[in-house]
């Protein structure tokens, strides 16, 4: 066990053992893990709401049916964090409007009353940009959210709030949502391990995927416990058609234990044919290679030429944005400076698309995309790919993104620094990124590793060998 006399920096694995045996309690982790929320905040900005007594009170009930020896969950007592996208019944999910502020819903998401019925226990609602439809995490209604590695930069969005809550100590797990990047890149910029698993594997709301491109999913700082959170979350659910059968979870906690990658056949690429990527991040993506070539498996290096992610992105991506921003402006009070202005421009141009265009994209193109990773499949297990090609920025403004890389400007600063986890959200694949060096700033670089279709559980254990046999995820931010 690490780290035994601080509570709040033990894993959801260890911590449910440690209950089953008598040695800790939930009162006390969760006050441990309060407390730390407390210390964190405001300076991480990493909450929109907390829910201190109710999960004082779950973990009572929790303690006392440990010490009766009931038969529960397996998330039973554990403090989770849960993004504002998600609803959550009778707890305030505002989706990082100034508009929805003061919303209650009556009923939970699937995902999340999965989790609960699990025995989790919600210890607050983390951050996000308006609607999810940033890659940072900043809104009117809660501001600007910090890297606990370093405030004054990033953590990445849009589950921003959600990576800096697990990577500071508070709660083990978090759940946050990913369309193009927004789980992998916060996880990345806040040194955390986040997962996107195959298209269709954890269901969500009726009418809230797109075209199953967008899920939600777990942020930890260990690979079990995301390991652990997609086993409870996965299966099909009826209002969602592109829901999978129902999986047995067995085989994604136990994939997280084998730790053995021996013989596995690792394609290795520093882009998807469009850089650039910082010399950091390229030193320990070349460092994290030597260490998986180091476990037994089979590196060979591949050159990858996808439809270009940026044009990708817009062309895809825009005309949801134009259709959400009429909604908006069909609401009472409403005025268009209530949004960042990238929200404004991405939507313009979705307005100005054709359905011609917009067909293309997303069967054309989306295609294409899938065709890429498929040749790179035929003869390879995984791919592996730096999360992001960069560390974590300084808060760039109204730009929403990084102006240049080592130098190097980039044409979309708010799109670019997602252009290595859009291209696998699209072609429907299982990603997960894990800590694998820090920079010279002291920022964490992120690693990684995409799988073929359904393969949930191959690319946990190939992040579970990596995680043990290096230390990238014990070290914890001087917050």
């Amino acid at each position: 066990m690490t780290e035994a006399n601080e509570l709040f920096w033990w894993s959801a694995t260890e911590l449910a053992a440690a209950y089953r045996e008598h040695r800790v309690s939930p009162v006390e982790a969760v006050d441990a893990v309060l407390d730390r929320l407390r210390a964190t905040e405001p300076s991480l900005n990493a909450f929109v709401t907390v829910t201190a007594e109710q999960a004082r009170r779950e973990a009572e009930l929790a303690a006392t049916s440990f010490a009766r020896g009931d038969d529960v969950g397996p998330l039973t007592g554990i403090p989770v964090t849960v993004k504002d996208l998600t609803r959550t019944a009778g707890v305030r999910t505002t989706f990082g409007s100034s508009l929805h502020a003061e919303h209650v819903p009556d009923e939970d998401d699937v995902d999340w009353a999965r989790l609960k019925a699990a025995g989790a226990i919600l210890v607050g609602k983390t951050t996000t940009p308006e609607f999810g439809l940033l890659g940072i995490t900043e809104s009117q209604l809660t501001g600007i959210t910090n890297n606990p590695w370093q405030i004054g930069r990033t953590a990445g969005g849009s589950s921003g709030g959600a990576a800096a809550s697990v990577a500071a100590g508070v709660a083990p797990l978090a759940w946050g949502s990913d369309g193009g990047g927004s789980i992998r890149v916060p996880a990345a910029f806040c040194g955390v391990v986040g997962l996107k698993a195959s298209e269709g594997r954890i269901p969500s709301r009726a009418g809230s995927s797109y075209q199953g491109v967008s899920t939600s999913g777990p942020l930890a700082r260990r690979v079990a416990d995301v390991a652990l959170a997609l086993a409870i979350t996965a299966g099909p659910n009826e209002a969602d058609p592109a829901s999978l059968p129902w999986t047995d979870g067995h085989a994604f906690t136990s994939a997280a234990t084998e730790a053995a990658i021996d013989g596995l056949r690792v394609a290795v690429a520093p882009h998807f044919g469009r850089g650039p990527v910082s010399a950091a991040v390229l030193s320990s993506f070349s460092e994290s290679i030597s260490a998986l070539s180091s476990l037994g498996a089979i590196t060979s290096h591949v050159e990858m030429s996808l439809p270009d992610p940026i044009d990708y992105f817009l062309d895809f991506w825009s005309p949801g944005f134009a259709v959400a921003m009429d909604e908006l402006r069909a609401l009472p009070g409403w005025a268009d400076d209530r949004v960042h202005p990238t929200m404004l421009a991405v939507a313009a141009r979705g307005a100005a698309m054709s359905a011609v265009d917009y067909w293309t994209t997303s069967v054309v193109v989306r295609q294409r995309i899938y065709d890429g990773f498929a040749s790179v499949f035929e003869h390879h297990d995984l791919l592996a790919v730096p999360t992001v090609p960069l560390t974590a920025f300084p808060h760039p403004g109204e730009s929403a993104g990084n102006a240049s890389i080592d130098g190097q400007l980039v044409t979309h600063p708010a799109l670019d620094f997602h252009r290595l986890t859009e291209p696998p959200s699209h072609a429907g694949l299982p990603a997960i990124t894990v800590p694998c060096g820090f920079d010279a700033d002291g920022l964490p670089v992120g690693l990684q590793l995409v799988g073929p279709r359904f393969s949930d559980a191959l690319v946990l254990r190939a992040a579970a060998a990596f995680e043990a046999a290096t230390n990238w995820h014990l070290r914890r931010p001087a917050l």
